[in-house]
């Protein structure tokens, strides 16, 4: 018997958003942990805000609303507060009733300023790293480190003379002769962002207006330990990783660090050595002559393979970041604000890799 097309929506309706999320949904896990990490950050959200004044946007629906706009590759905050107002999947990880209302894109947008002007993002990844810890996830004796660039938001139009005072052309795409001019950090700024860099990874890519981001993982699950965005240059990398390795590196044990080629330098390795650092780096003997810093006694150990073996994994964490994070060109500028967003993005990271890992809070 046919069916007829009867509308019937219902005055009322007696259902919480709960009954609608099925048992077996990959966002419980998720969302048990990231419950668990903000309620061990609630004394933090007390001294943050004022105890007068108007009620704001309750800080961890704001981290909870983020991190489901990285999960769920959400491009904008207007998006993203739109599927809030009908998903009832959104409003579940909110903790939102059905007759809730939903705030605006703009007070949602000035309320997660305020956040980003704290360090509230990275003590956020810290609470998730100690419940992999608790859960015995990391490893602390082996670890990888390597680096990308981020496309900025700016275009190369924007990269002008920093002695150019003349008006800029009229016209929402105007046209730039670039012909006969030399582009250079030196002597050029972006209008747009002016902390973004012209720079290229190798020479078989074109140079772009690009940020440097660098990540930390450990070898035993892949996890992100830490994570830095800074300006792009050729030093950044290894700088940064320095920096880096010295926050976990325990004085009284030795740990191992992975690393590319590009980290084959004798500054490198020397500075590892002094951290009590095995620097487990690709030998660079790419051009004829060149002599590496990396010799027989590092590379006929089998844990050197190993390390070279598992340091691969952090390219798909790069991977993860740049196609479902949307972090291969960012929708921010500033190096501060970039950097807050990527760690949140780690983070998101590390909450799915955990879940697939079998994980839940502890």
């Amino acid at each position: 018997m046919r069916g007829f097309d009867q509308p019937s929506d219902s005055l009322f309706v007696y259902l919480s958003p709960e009954s609608f999320v099925p048992k077996d949904h990959p966002l419980r896990p998720i969302r048990q942990m990231v419950d668990a990490a903000l309620e061990n950050l609630s004394p933090v959200f007390c001294q943050m805000y004022s105890h007068t004044g108007r009620p704001s946007i309750p800080p961890e629906r704001l981290l909870k609303a983020m991190l489901l706009q990285v999960l769920y590759s959400i491009p904008s905050n207007v998006k993203l507060v739109e599927q809030i107002h009908f998903s009832l999947l959104f409003r579940w990880f909110l903790g939102m009733g059905l007759d809730e209302p939903v705030w605006d894109n703009s007070s949602f947008t000035t309320n997660q300023d305020r956040l980003i002007q704290t360090d509230i993002a990275a003590k956020f990844l810290a609470e998730v790293l100690e419940q992999a810890k608790r859960g015995k996830l990391l490893s602390k004796e082996h670890f990888s480190v390597d680096g990308t660039l981020i496309q900025s938001w700016a275009s190369l139009k924007s990269f002008k003379p920093k002695n150019d005072d003349q008006e800029p052309p009229s016209g929402k795409n105007p046209t730039r002769d670039y012909q006969g001019e030399k582009l250079a950090n030196e002597t050029h700024l972006s209008s747009t962002d002016p902390e973004a860099r012209l720079y290229r990874k190798g020479l078989n890519h074109e140079p772009r207006l690009s940020f440097a981001a660098h990540l930390l993982t450990e070898n035993q699950n892949g996890l992100v330990i830490t994570s830095a965005v800074t300006i792009a240059d050729g030093f950044a990398e290894r700088e940064t990783a320095k920096a880096m390795i010295a926050k976990v590196a325990p004085r009284k044990r030795r740990i191992s660090i992975a690393a590319d080629r590009n980290y084959d330098t004798r500054g490198f390795v020397t500075a590892m050595r002094e951290l009590n650092v095995t620097p487990h780096v690709t030998q660079n003997i790419t051009k004829k002559g060149r002599r590496s810093s990396i010799d027989g006694r590092t590379t006929r150990h089998t844990s050197y393979a190993t390390s070279q073996k598992f340091r691969k994994r952090i390219e798909e964490v790069f991977g993860w970041l740049k196609t479902v994070g949307l972090f291969r060109k960012t929708r921010y500028r500033g190096v501060k604000k970039i950097d807050w967003h990527f760690t949140l993005a780690v983070t998101a990271y590390n909450l799915v890799r955990m879940r697939n890992l079998g994980i839940c809070a502890t």
